[in-house]
């Protein structure tokens, strides 16, 4: 038998530092997400399953940036939003500001959405 994993949430791969001023300035019309994904932790997957697990609100863009690839980008981040470095961690930018950073098991949809 075959189980297949059902995704509701529509991710924008974040993998260049072009992208970083990109979500900034969208962040003055629309709130944009950071999701900071660690392929080494078991806790990173829990993470994200439970946010695919959930329609994003559309008025949001989530963005899915691996650290341990993009480690470099990651560490861009933290220092652009003064933000410590976590993994995994959201991140909600909105008019230019980092608003709301979390991380670990304390991420979750509604928390992003009430941000």
């Amino acid at each position: 038998m075959l189980l297949y994993k059902i995704t509701l949430m529509k991710w924008i791969a974040f993998n260049n530092e072009s992208q970083l001023e990109e979500i900034i300035q969208k962040s003055f019309t629309a709130p944009q997400v950071i999701f900071k994904y660690s392929s080494r932790c078991s806790l990173s997957d829990l993470i994200r399953d439970r946010l695919e697990r959930q329609p994003g609100p559309e008025q949001m863009d989530f963005y899915f940036l691996d650290l341990i690839a993009y480690r470099a980008l990651s560490d861009r981040i933290a220092r652009k939003f003064e933000v410590h470095h976590e993994s995994p961690q959201v991140l909600v930018i909105r008019n230019g500001e980092c608003v709301y950073d979390e991380s670990h098991t304390a991420i979750r949809m509604d928390a992003i959405m009430a941000a």
